[in-house]
């Protein structure tokens, strides 16, 4: 009895880290939930009389289980893409050095959880695995069934969609993005007259079929109406090499906006919500 009471203590200490490992896993709250509640039942069958490190032993098991969730979703399954709300507990021996960090500040959060999305389900492993929660590779392989140098390819690739478009250093782009900081800094802040500056006078809004909101749009007041409704929620990526929006309302549809500005004001809102439409989308994380 005393060592079941002393497994849940330490289970629960454990639990903040855990959630916050199948959550960018998986993208979902409710199946992170799921996987760690697995992992719980399987602790409590399991003899770890054995085991070192306790810590260590639940986050494999939880990556187990959530690459097998991964495996077992429905290609291009629709879902609902929750705002992060957990708090990572992370000891010690799974803390990023600061550089590390720094090159991630931009990655936590919807925009990494999004395209993560397109990423294989050994990909997004190892990724989140090694590069978010600093699991060495010679951990990870045997989780995703490849060898050391395998697994390194694979957070390899993750890594370079992730960041594709991170480093390019172009005026225009570099232009663009102060625009798009702008508006949605204007949006957040409620500045209507802020809005209308920095939409052309005849800015188009169109969503595709899935979107429950009018097909298209015209005009800078009717648009900048439409678009302050989610102000909250958006935020800067890079769509196709270009500067866009991703929109994720917590438990709601998730938004994809491609953009085209001319002459510093946003001409065109294109709002992609059909999965398949945006599994064909490249999407990399923003650089400051």
């Amino acid at each position: 009895m005393e060592n079941q009471e002393w497994l849940a203590q330490a289970f629960e200490t454990q639990r903040p880290h855990l959630q916050a490992v199948g959550y960018r896993l998986l993208g979902s709250k409710a199946e992170a939930n799921d996987a760690v509640q697995e992992a719980w039942l399987r602790l409590h069958r399991s003899d770890t009389s054995n085991v070192p490190n306790l810590g260590g032993w639940l986050t494999t098991t939880v990556a187990r289980i959530s690459l097998n969730m991964l495996r077992s979703r429905k290609l291009h399954r629709e879902e609902s893409l929750e705002a992060f709300t957990f708090e990572s507990d992370i000891s010690s021996s799974h803390v990023i050095d600061p550089e590390q960090e720094a090159e991630l500040s931009d990655s936590i959060g919807v925009a990494l959880l999004v395209i993560l999305e397109t990423l294989t389900p050994a990909e997004r492993l190892a990724f989140v695995l090694h590069d978010i929660f600093a699991v060495p590779f010679e951990e990870i392989a045997p989780i995703v069934e490849r060898s050391e140098v395998a697994t390194r390819q694979l957070a390899s690739r993750a890594r370079r969609r992730i960041r594709g478009g991170a480093s390019v250093q172009d005026a225009e782009l570099t232009a663009n993005r102060e625009v798009v900081d702008a508006f949605l800094a204007a949006s957040r802040a409620g500045n209507f007259e802020a809005l209308l500056a920095l939409l052309d006078p005849d800015v188009v809004y169109r969503t595709d079929a899935r979107v429950g909101s009018e097909k298209e749009i015209r005009g800078a007041v009717a648009v900048a109406k439409q678009l302050t409704r989610r102000a909250q929620e958006v935020q800067p990526i890079l769509v196709n090499g270009s500067v866009g929006i991703v929109v994720a309302p917590p438990g709601q549809q998730l938004l994809v906006s491609q953009l085209t500005i001319t002459g510093g004001k946003i001409a065109q809102i294109n709002v992609i919500s059909d999965p398949t439409r945006l599994s064909q989308l490249h999407l990399s994380v923003l650089s400051e």
